[in-house]
């Protein structure tokens, strides 16, 4: 049971990085074009998975609420909102050392976009370990439950570890770094899954916060970094339709393996 344990929480994990080994079959670097349907394709991953695979669950886990379920979604929404907003807020200062090299405002949003990520990651992987932890407290029902649950995160994790790897590399980052930051922005998964299981009984009830903590955090960046990039140029319908398909993509996998 132990072993199946860690396979189901290093799944998701997995997911990301294949996603983000995506990235070494870019043929084409800094294709204005490719770019801005990758912007695009991003903004619709992140904007679905803010709705299915965060604010409806979160509003779901507060049924008990009754007409209030929606409460501690709105909360941590909101945080996650200010949040966002905050690091953006304080980013330029953190790489004010770079602006001599005229980059600042591209690893800004490289930074933003990692730590949204990163941040939709984190309760996922705390979803995964709650899962994981029923098991392990004799809940022998729920394995195939947890299972199915880590499968269906990895397989959504995959567009994601693509989203972060691919546009940092169509930007100009080398394609190994542009992996790394992919493969970074997953790695949190494993160990809140581990931190869940271990704390179970005092992280579970937290949960609806921060599955909307990071919808707001993602959507702050999807509404100001990737939207503007993919649809404000002369040609918007590459960055729609990269939006669209996203937004497709995401949601099929989160209706299809939620």
């Amino acid at each position: 049971m132990i072993s199946q344990t860690c396979l189901g929480i290093l799944l998701p994990f997995t997911g990301t990085a294949i996603g983000a080994a995506g990235v070494f079959f870019l043929k084409r670097k800094g294709n204005g074009q490719i770019q801005q349907a990758l912007m695009g394709f991003a903004a619709g991953v992140m904007t679905a998975a803010s709705v299915w695979s965060l604010l409806i669950p979160a509003v779901e886990q507060c049924a008990a609420w009754g007409r209030w379920a929606f409460l501690p979604a709105a909360i941590g929404f909101a945080a996650g909102v200010i949040f966002l907003l905050l690091a953006d807020a304080v980013s330029p200062r953190l790489l004010q050392a770079r602006s001599r090299t005229g980059r600042s405002e591209h690893w800004r949003r490289t930074l933003l976009m990692i730590l949204a990520v990163t941040i939709h990651n984190l309760p996922e992987g705390m979803a995964v370990g709650a899962a994981f932890a029923g098991v392990q407290s004799g809940y022998g029902d729920m394995a195939a439950g947890a299972m199915a649950l880590s499968l269906g995160v990895a397989i959504q994790n995959f567009p994601e570890g693509a989203i972060i790897s691919m546009p940092l590399h169509a930007a100009g980052m080398k394609k190994g770094k542009a992996f790394g930051c992919g493969v970074l922005s997953g790695a949190v998964e494993p160990i809140g899954a581990g931190l869940t299981i271990l704390l179970s009984f005092l992280l579970v009830p937290v949960l609806p916060y921060l599955l909307a903590f990071a919808a707001g955090a993602m959507l702050v960046v999807v509404a100001q970094e990737l939207l503007p990039q993919a649809c404000g140029q002369e040609t918007p319908q590459r960055g729609a339709v990269g939006f669209t398909l996203g937004f497709l993509v995401m949601m099929v996998l989160d209706v299809a393996l939620g």
